[in-house]
């Protein structure tokens, strides 16, 4: 009898329905801005003063592994800094990620170096207490976290990568034996391996092997290591570096094969690009596990390839290390499937009477789609998992009267994988309750984490559902005529809109929208002192006996006390020269 009705219904359809507006899913996961950010403020350091700074890319492609996005966090060398070299600027392409966060659609980190280690702002990879609650290992993991506990981001965990150069490469190598739980894989340039000191950067200290950085790879793992079974990493160096020793290349690689044990082959070198070879290494299992890149003729430096900055420790010229890591890690993971999800095209809601017909789309790279299943929240609640099958269906619901959201998602049996969903915007059934939205609703105040929301009550209501980009946030209905939405990321915009709720549970049509932005939290200070007092307090740094403001590196002069300026901080160890904006 059911199949009956339905069969009717789907007939029906075809020539008396009326179509309602539906948000569609051609996309599997929220759209980027496709830009970088502004600069952020994220984790205090306690150890070495400040708060971590930085900017990060959101892609508005789509991510290409299991429908998830890869995040990949970025570490500049000593004397870089994100913006100035890392990023893509107005006035350059940086190292030139932003095309691999485009191409792959993955999120891309880059952060500043908190305090001014070793002179230059460097990542403090030479620390003889690496651990996962203080220093930089500790903001850098926070930082992770921030990103992947976030849903607007859909980041996999299982595709967290990270590389950098010089300091920034031996941090990498540090994060990757301390956090083999967190990366899934690792690019090493020109780091020097845990257990060496900044004064042993140019050469390898006597005693000191492979064997000796799998010992210091492996303790500071701990209970950790056996994760390295699925990790895998590259290591990049130039043939003309005689900044860090070229030595410690190959050694790195050593140590993390020495981690992941077992046995390797190695393969035939490959010529690179522009130049160099790449040594690949297999395991016991031919999965491809380390890389070994020597890039003729570059010095100490990114090899950022054409389209990225070619000064400053950057390299123009040679191979694009960015697209050669991105195609290791994606081709070689052994931690996310892939084996793409089926991705939903297409769905809306079609209303006749009380009849509501739901129809949608997907494709399937893998095979073929099982199921759909069809989520309807309203008066009459709907959770079907067997709507339909194949590249399209259509089925019917008998529904009472009142507004309904809801959303389809698709599923292939064969390989386990479901997309994701594909949201049915608000649409109404019968005739419109008698109860109304609430009017005037408005932002009444923000924090870096919040948003606060105030409404004019709506006569009939007995409590009010709040919606933030779409989604219903409250479980249930708030009784007053404001709610504070927390939980937010700082410097981002979301929407709202509330609805009212009636004593029958009838729920009315959504309020008008109204956008809300967190803040940075950062107060800007200014302060009037000399170059040299700038730099004993931190404010400023030392450059060949000129004093840089930090985090701008902007050039306040020489370095003693008859230069004065007024250094403002805009952000966390970020100064500019003047007075707050």
């Amino acid at each position: 009898m059911a199949s009956t009705i339905q069969s009717l219904l789907r007939r029906a359809v075809a020539s008396l329905l009326l179509l309602i507006p539906a948000a569609s899913a051609s996309a599997q996961v929220a759209a980027g801005p496709g830009a970088w950010s502004a600069n952020q403020t994220w984790a205090a350091d306690s150890v070495n003063g400040g708060s971590l700074t930085g900017y990060f890319y959101w892609p508005a492609t789509q991510p290409t592994l299991g429908g998830k996005r890869a995040l990949v966090l970025v570490l500049h060398g000593c004397t870089q800094t994100a913006l100035g070299d890392v990023i893509d600027s107005s006035a350059d392409k940086g190292y030139n990620w932003k095309a691999m966060g485009d191409q792959y659609g993955a999120v891309i980190l880059a952060p500043n170096a908190t305090g001014n280690l070793y002179g230059n702002h460097c990542w403090d990879y030479a620390s003889t207490n690496h651990n996962r609650t203080s220093g930089h290992d500790a903001i850098l993991l926070n930082l992770i976290n921030r990103f992947v506990s976030n849903s607007s981001y859909a980041i996999d965990p299982n595709q967290v990568y990270v590389t950098g150069l010089s300091s920034g490469g031996g941090e990498t190598m540090a994060l990757g034996c301390m956090a083999p739980d967190i990366f899934a894989g690792v690019g090493i340039n020109a780091g020097p391996p845990p257990g060496t000191t900044t004064g042993q950067i140019g050469f390898v200290p006597s005693g000191y092997t492979a064997a000796t950085a799998t010992t210091k790879c492996n303790a500071l793992a701990g209970a950790n290591a056996p994760r390295f079974s699925t990790q895998i990493a590259s290591v990049i160096w130039g043939s003309n570096d005689f900044t860090v020793a070229q030595a410690y290349g190959p050694m790195d690689a050593a140590a993390m094969r020495g981690v992941y044990g077992g046995t390797f082959t190695k393969g035939a070198a490959v010529s690179v690009p522009t130049g160099g070879s790449n040594i690949p290494y297999t395991d016991a299992n031919g999965k491809l596990r380390t890389t070994e890149i020597t890039v003729t003729g570059m010095g100490h430096a990114w090899p950022a390839g054409s389209g990225g900055q070619n000064a400053s420790y950057v390299d123009a010229t040679k191979v694009n290390y960015p697209a050669f890591l991105m195609n290791f890690w994606f081709n070689n993971n052994l931690r996310a499937s892939t084996i793409a999800s089926p991705v939903m095209t297409a769905c809306k809601a079609v209303v006749s009477g009380n009849t509501g017909t739901i129809s949608g789309s997907a494709t399937d790279a893998a095979g073929t789609i099982s199921s759909y299943r069809v989520v309807l929240s309203g008066p009459t609640a709907v959770n079907d998992p067997a709507a339909g099958s194949g590249a399209s269906f259509t089925i019917g619901y008998a529904l009472a009267n009142g507004y309904y959201t809801g959303s389809v998602t698709a599923t292939d049996a064969g390989t386990g994988k479901t997309s994701s969903a594909c949201s049915i915007g608000q649409f109404l059934v019968g005739p419109a309750p008698a109860i109304q939205p609430p009017a005037n609703l408005a932002v009444s105040a923000s924090t870096a984490s919040a948003i606060a929301l105030t409404w004019s009550a709506a006569s009939g209501a007995t409590g009010y559902h709040v919606y933030r980009n779409g989604a219903k946030v409250t479980a249930t209905p708030v009784s007053a005529t404001s709610y504070t939405s927390s939980g937010l990321a700082v410097s981002t915009t979301y929407n709202f809109q509330v609805s009212s709720v009636g004593s029958s549970g009838a729920e009315s049509a959504l309020s008008n929208a109204v956008t809300g932005t967190t803040t940075s939290s950062f107060v800007c200070s200014a302060t009037n002192a000399s170059n040299y007092a700038h730099v004993t307090a931190g404010r400023a740094h030392n450059s060949g006996g000129y004093a840089l403001a930090n985090g701008s590196n902007q050039n306040m002069g020489l370095n003693n006390t008859f230069y004065t300026n007024i250094l403002a901080q805009t952000s966390a160890g970020y100064y500019i020269i003047g007075n707050c904006p």
